[in-house]
């Protein structure tokens, strides 16, 4: 009795490569190709309408760019034959290796994105972080970069930033978008008297009255055995001004009070 011999099944490949597998394979690059598009499309859209600053935006889109190309990767590799165990174990020890190198680097990665989501300061707003203050020059996902009065530009990581305490002097009213309430304290002794010092402060603050969209105040804060410690609020328009007139009203005060004390004498 004779049987019958199964043909023999013929599978159409392209250079050893199974053709089903190369047709997967392009729609997995296809699909991809289209996420990224979509996404980068979305993402420019978000930081036009949320003013976001170039840098970031181009460092989100790249993030997103990389995070597909090495899910594409893996998934064309399972298409390719390589087991899921292969796939899970080395994506494992690459990103435990990754993790255990650069803790600070994804650390920093994550408060930025933080940062970026919340906005608690722009580029261009004057603002103090820790013990250190001045213009915001720059936002990436790593570090923040503040422009001092001394004109020093000092990075500060993002992960720091989310540790320390953070006044943005941006001040917004109906009739001024863009205007900073700065505050600073001005101490002196018990010398002049308080009505003198009243004096003194509208006296100088006059001089600014065309000059500021507000004119500058104080209020006197404390005053303790040896001082009186006043609080000046000067409101300007942009930031680089706090950097030229906050010295010059103090300059102009103690000016005066010195005339003052030693008329006194």
């Amino acid at each position: 009795m004779s049987t019958l011999e199964s043909p023999i099944e013929s599978t159409a490949d392209f250079f050893g490569v199974p053709l089903a597998n190369i047709i997967e394979i392009i729609i997995i690059i296809i699909f991809a190709v289209s996420i990224e598009r979509l996404v980068a499309r979305y993402l420019s859209r978000f930081a036009k309408r949320t003013k976001l600053e170039v840098n970031v935006a181009n460092n989100l889109a790249l993030t997103f760019r990389v995070l597909v190309l090495i899910a594409t990767t893996i998934a064309i590799s399972r298409v390719g034959g390589l087991s899921a165990e292969w796939i899970i174990s080395i994506s494992a020890i690459g990103a435990a290796a990754i993790g255990f190198a650069s803790q600070k680097t994804i650390g920093n990665f994550v408060a930025g994105l933080f940062l970026i989501a919340v906005r608690p300061f722009r580029v261009g707003n004057y603002v103090r972080i820790g013990n250190i203050e001045g213009i915001v020059s720059e936002i990436n996902i790593n570090y923040t970069k503040i422009l001092t009065s001394t004109n020093n530009s000092v990075s500060i990581s993002n992960l720091q930033i989310l540790d320390r305490e953070i006044t943005n002097y941006l001040y917004e009213t109906d009739n001024h978008k863009d205007l900073y309430c700065y505050t600073f304290e001005l101490g002196f002794d018990h010398s002049i008297p308080i009505n003198k010092m009243e004096s003194i402060f509208t006296q100088v603050f006059e001089k600014y009255t065309t000059e500021l969209p507000i004119k500058p105040s104080y209020v006197l804060t404390r005053s303790t055995a040896g001082e009186r410690v006043y609080t000046i609020y000067l409101y300007v328009t942009s930031a680089k001004q706090i950097f030229v007139i906050r010295p010059k009203i103090a300059e102009e005060v103690f000016q005066q009070w010195d005339k003052e004390k030693a008329n006194n004498k």
